[in-house]
């Protein structure tokens, strides 16, 4: 049955494509990768399973690069004995065109299982495959990842980081590893070929032509209807920065624009869903050729005759219908009715490129990009007299109707939103008015930020009049008393407008604005005091909403949570609340997550927060708990039974424990993976009296030792009293080995320091003195995860160091939920490496062994 689409699309009278049965290897699984070129250039990607060739649509070809992600759409299954089909395949015929195999060999699951074939099966059906290719070419770790599509079966194929991953161009590689010869040498070959027999191959393809037209008027399966998504949003930054972590798009002078199109239905909205149908109607209709369901971002701008983006030239096109209107479209939301925002950016952006190929626009564009040059964009902005450029992290995810610092904005001129809060009389011959009076709010207090009497023609000045008129009051909207002479006419502060100015004075007004035109698309109540660029750094977005709210219902991706209890306060003294400890990790999810991934949860629950009791909960009763959570049934030696581990891959499910009142995240050291192997090697200080300077120092012994064992340690704080140090292993290792290595430096830095630490675990006999924890190691064992919040006075964070961090001026009440995530946004991730390969630990062993006995 697999094999009927197969089937269905071929004329075996017509191509030399094997016809096929089920069939298998004797052996091990075959794969093989097949250069097609078709109507696009492409690769075919195969993998032998249940009796057929699963195969995938490779556009862009396999990648021997871990960063490069390649989008793969898988195709019908295909007869195992197409692994050998090179040759052509004929006008008219479906898939025609040239095929070489471009590369062959075995592979097997990364997984150590009985059954490699039922393991890829079961991995294929839950939309991740992990695996090891020996190929000719392509050679070691591989994944194919679904992407959460339903109707275009989207992956992405990626190469794991090891011994084989290289940032060489594995595609120069370009010839049959069968006959030896070249895809061009073979389209050669065929075209003499076809040169023969022209006009048999033309009444084919006209046959198969209308064919294709009457296949094309079968309707499509029903697509779920994408709806308005409200857009991310970037905080400010002064200055640009290079890092190859980020990329860098030019900042266009325009309206926010979000396009949401089913079938023939295309609708366009401002940032606060204000239709934009009418006002840019040529933009809608050039959308209509999209056959896909899709939600694009990006912002539409009226640009003069040199190509710049002119805000006053799109205020005009609003008016009149007269300019060079264009959409550029930098992100793409949803995609055949699958929200894909959790897709990392440069997997968004890819997708939405191969999308725009498609169509011949005319004034809708792919907002290009470069990598990791912002300073150069940013000298170019400059040149070109734009306004500026927008960074953005690479494997940032899209944050619905949020502000976050994984997009900056960085100006190369100075422009702000303002609300019109009054207007003063005209002088001279001027009409109507002389000039605007403009607010911001602080906090909810509206704040004067100065007059602006230029940038009006008398068109401007008549039509502006005519739209505040019906909003004209007569008390101030002000607290303030402002210093003007002038008579005041206020308004109420409902209209917000675009200024530019030269700079911000010393009593906090704008110097030299200058008016640009109305802001249609934003409301004054989201105006806000800014001047220094960062006080919307951080922000909790859909949460802050909700943040006087008890009780309330938040949608995450699918998934809707019923956030209970939110004012509750968790830590008496610091005034911290049970929604605050949510919205932390509603910010720091990205961070955290890997770090939780597949591994059993212990939960420390605290329902009444840090001063009440506290309780363990380790095994969830899956018949009560929502559906959508994963759990994994583990043996517990504590509980001496199997129970239902609570295990947290997502954003919903970290929010959900956090509801649940767990302060902290325990994850295990193992993954359910490799339940018995630990990722890494603990070694807690632990010290018996609050002297922190002490547990520095025995952290700098323990690198000392470390580095002259050629190892790789990470350090954070504990977020209590201690620190923690972490040896990355890979999961090569079980609980027993890494214990006796543990035990093994935990016993060596304790002869160095003899006076201030101790490896005895009876508390009795540690006479006071730090604990080098190693029993930590041990199959079940949990610590707080990095990124986790301790529960502890000032809501402390366990949080990764830099080496050089760790020294006399350190301690862990530094670093608090207040504060951190500035942190985090600046540093990155420091944690990444715990999860590498790691050491060889029979090596350090050895060398331990050998200098104590020495």
């Amino acid at each position: 049955m697999s094999l009927s689409k197969y089937h269905q699309k071929r004329d075996f009278k017509q191509t030399r494509e094997p016809k096929g049965k089920v069939e298998k290897s004797v052996n091990e699984l075959i794969f093989v990768v097949q250069k097609h070129a078709a109507s696009h250039l492409h690769y075919d990607f195969r993998l032998e399973m249940d009796g057929v060739l699963k195969s995938w649509a490779v556009p862009k070809g396999p990648s021997m690069d871990p960063e490069v992600k390649r989008l793969a759409m898988m195709v019908e299954d295909h007869p195992y004995s197409y692994k050998d089909f090179e040759g052509t395949i004929p006008e008219g015929n479906y898939g025609a065109g040239n095929v070489i195999v471009w590369d062959n060999g075995t592979y097997t699951s990364d997984e150590k299982t009985a059954s490699d074939e039922k393991q890829l099966l079961s991995d294929l059906a839950k939309g991740r495959l992990s695996f090891v290719l020996k190929g000719k070419k392509l050679k070691g770790e591989f994944s194919l990842v679904k992407l959460h599509g339903k109707q275009e079966n989207a992956w992405l194929l990626i190469k794991k980081n090891d011994k084989y991953a290289s940032t060489e161009d594995i595609l120069e590689k370009n010839k049959s590893v069968i006959s030896k010869r070249s895809l061009e040498q073979l389209i050669e070959k065929s075209e003499k070929l076809a040169s023969k027999t022209e006009e048999k191959t033309e009444e084919k393809t006209e046959e198969k032509t209308v064919e294709k037209k009457a296949v094309k008027k079968k309707s499509n399966p029903k697509v779920e209807i994408a709806e308005f998504i409200k857009p991310m949003l970037a905080s400010v930054r002064e200055e640009p920065f290079d890092d190859d972590e980020w990329i860098f798009e030019n900042k266009y002078d325009g309206y926010r624009t979000i396009a949401v199109i089913n079938g023939q239905q295309v609708d366009l909205f401002s940032r606060n869903k204000l239709s934009f149908n009418s006002n840019f109607k040529p933009i809608a209709e050039e959308l209509k050729q999209i056959d896909h369901t899709v939600v694009l971002d990006g912002e539409v701008v009226v640009e003069n005759d040199s190509g710049k983006a002119d805000f006053q030239l799109l205020q005009n096109y609003m008016k009149t219908g007269i300019g060079n209107l264009k959409y550029y479209v930098f992100d793409l939301l949803n995609l055949d009715g699958n929200l894909i925002t959790e897709l990392s950016l440069l997997e968004r952006k890819e997708l939405l490129k191969i999308l725009f190929n498609k169509y011949p626009f005319s004034n809708v564009f792919y907002s290009e990009h470069t990598i990791g040059d912002g300073i150069k964009q940013f000298e170019q902005a400059i040149k070109n007299k734009t306004e500026g450029i927008i960074a953005k992290r690479a494997d940032s995810t899209y944050a619905i109707n949020r502000r976050s610092t994984n997009w900056l904005k960085i100006k190369t001129a100075n422009e702000e939103e303002a609300i019109i809060i009054g207007i003063t009389e005209p002088k001279n011959s001027r009409k109507y008015f002389g000039a605007l009076l403009l607010g911001q709010y602080e906090g909810k207090k509206l704040k004067y930020i100065g007059k602006c009497g230029t940038g009006f023609t008398e068109a401007i000045l008549k039509e502006l009049y005519t739209k505040l008129k019906p909003h004209f009051i007569e008390k101030s909207p002000l607290d303030e008393k402002i210093p003007l002479r002038d008579p005041i006419q206020w308004v109420k502060p409902k209209v917000v407008c675009q200024v530019k100015f030269s700079e911000w004075t010393q009593d906090q007004h704008l110097r030299h604005p200058v008016y640009l035109g109305i802001r249609i698309d934003k409301k004054a109540e989201n105006v806000n005091y800014n001047k220094n660029g960062d006080s919307n750094l951080i922000e909790m977005g859909e949460l802050n909403k909700h943040k006087t709210e008890n009780d309330y219902d938040l949608k995450i991706g699918k998934t809707t949570l019923h956030l209970t209890n939110q004012n509750k306060i968790y830590f008496p003294k610091d005034k911290i609340t049970k929604g605050d400890i949510v919205q932390y990790y509603n910010e720091v999810s990205s961070l955290i997550l890997p770090y939780l991934k597949d591994r059993p949860e212990s939960m420390n629950r605290f329902p009444n927060g840090i001063d009440s009791p506290s309780f363990y909960q380790k095994d969830v009763d899956v018949d009560k708990i929502p559906k959508w959570l994963k759990t994994k049934k583990i043996f517990s030696e504590s509980n001496n039974a199997n129970i239902d581990y609570l295990i947290c891959n997502n954003k919903e499910t970290l929010i959900y424990m956090a509801n649940l009142g767990c302060i902290e995240m325990n994850p295990w050291n193992s993954t359910i993976k490799h339940i018995q192997n630990p990722d890494w090697l603990v070694i807690d200080l632990d010290p018996a009296k609050d002297d922190f300077k002490q547990v520095v120092q025995t952290a700098l012994v323990v690198k000392e030792v470390l580095d002259e064992l050629e190892t790789e340690c990470l350090c954070k704080t504990s977020g209590a009293s201690g620190l923690h140090i972490y040896i990355p292993l890979g999961a090569q290792y079980d609980y027993d080995s890494i214990k006796i290595l543990g035990e093994l430096i935990a016993k060596e830095v304790q002869s160095r320091l003899p006076d201030i630490t101790t490896v005895d675990r009876s508390i009795k006999k540690r006479n006071n003195k730090l604990y080098i924890d190693f029993l930590q190691n041990r199959r079940g064992q949990t610590l707080a995860a990095p990124y986790s919040v301790r529960p502890k006075p000032g809501a402390t964070v366990s949080t990764p160091l830099e080496w050089s961090e760790v020294n006399e001026k350190l301690h862990p009440s530094q670093f608090t939920i207040k504060n951190v995530l500035k942190r985090f946004e600046k540093k990155g991730d420091l944690w990444k490496p715990v999860l590498l390969k790691g050491a060889n630990i029979k090596k350090i062993i050895h060398k331990l062994e050998n200098s104590q006995n020495s």
